[in-house]
């Protein structure tokens, strides 16, 4: 099963590099090379053990579930922001305080918002071609959501779930136009959300110019270029990366591709790159011949969250975006991001049990 062999080599790599990515600065801030190895391997098998759960559970089962999925993280999120619970870093509230582990909610709420809007497609598909009683509840639904992941300063999970339920919303047969209507009201919004944070200003000058200020907002996007274009088109050896003592922020997380860049080349990207668009080819097939609505929205909103993770992650790795705080799925550092992902894996794989060919 191809979609299950590209889950586990990407997830058993990624704990490779996130050990060659954070070594050295784990043996220096916990005084154990071996600190993140240890924890991304729990993670990993945590992943593998739901993965492994959700492909035997029928999918249908979350048709029950959805809507309680849905306002169960939508309360998860709201923690975020209860003192002594939520947990804050580097200006952002994104997580939730647990014995040994930080969970982020908005990485379930992604999955919630498939299942949900899966579940709701299916009952409400004829009416997506009228506009106040098809398309507009959603667009309130999911303006509540970024609401709160604004308030908690994580554009980037706020954009992807636009993003993903978007594509679930026009592939359920929703207008273009109504689309590009919402995306017209919306601009001045999204221009006002960038043009009146300073930290947001500053990704965006560092995008365009990061040479205006290498040594602060453009400092990180310039790291990221001088380690893949140090590790030329072989790379210069698994654990052999500079970039990532001390230079690269993030080097174990969202800019795992840079070190894996500079440490097995353009090769070693490519091979990456590939991998995640085979994984992402065979999801929307299993989406295509899944026997019912609900089974396609399913997984082609699995599909959809995956593809575009591993697509802003490595922009914006490569400058072709402002930098965006959005894990490489599977490969970077984070239980939260890891495990979710492996489960929406096992709920696409017991989609694809019920299709014919293999996936």
């Amino acid at each position: 099963m191809i979609v299950l062999m590209m889950a586990v080599i990407l997830t058993c790599f990624g704990v490779v590099m996130v050990y060659s990515a954070s070594s050295v600065m784990a043996a220096k801030k916990f005084h154990d090379g071996f600190f993140f190895l240890k924890r991304q391997s729990l993670y990993a098998l945590i992943g593998f053990i739901g993965m492994g759960v959700a492909m035997h559970v029928d999918y249908h089962v979350w048709k029950k579930w959805a809507v309680p999925l849905f306002l169960g993280t939508f309360f998860l999120l709201l923690l975020v922001f209860v003192p002594g619970i939520g947990g804050t870093a580097k200006g952002a509230s994104r997580w939730i305080r647990l014995p040994g582990f930080n969970f982020q909610p908005s990485e379930l709420a992604k999955v919630a918002l498939i299942m949900y809007m899966a579940y709701s497609l299916e009952k409400r598909q004829e009416k997506l071609k009228q506009f106040m009683s098809g398309f507009f509840p959603y667009m309130l639904i999911l303006g509540v959501f970024i609401a709160v992941l604004l308030a908690q300063h994580d554009m980037g999970a706020a954009l992807t779930m636009l993003v993903v339920a978007i594509v679930m919303l026009f592939a359920a047969g929703t207008k273009v136009q109504y689309i590009l209507g919402m995306g017209l009201v919306a601009l001045p919004g999204i221009c006002y959300l960038v043009f009146t944070k300073a930290y947001r200003m500053r990704r965006i000058t560092a995008f365009l110019d990061p040479w205006q200020d290498p040594t602060d907002a453009g400092f990180q996007i310039i790291q990221s270029w001088l380690a893949l274009g140090t590790g030329g088109f072989f790379g210069q050896g698994l654990g052999e990366g500079k970039q990532k003592l001390f230079y690269l922020p993030e080097a174990h997380t969202d800019f795992i591709l840079s070190v894996l860049g500079e440490e097995m080349g353009f090769i070693g990207v490519i091979v990456i790159a590939s991998m995640f668009l085979l994984l992402v080819q065979r999801s929307i097939r299993v989406a295509i011949s899944a026997e019912d609505s609900f089974g396609r929205f399913l997984a082609f909103g699995i599909a959809s969250l995956i593809g575009l993770e591993a697509f802003i992650n490595m922009s914006v790795v490569t400058g072709l975006l402002p930098t965006k705080g959005i894990a490489l799925p599977f490969l970077s550092y984070g239980g939260s991001s890891l495990i979710i992902s492996l489960c929406a894996v096992g709920v696409l794989l017991n989609v694809s049990t019920r299709m014919r060919g293999t996936p």
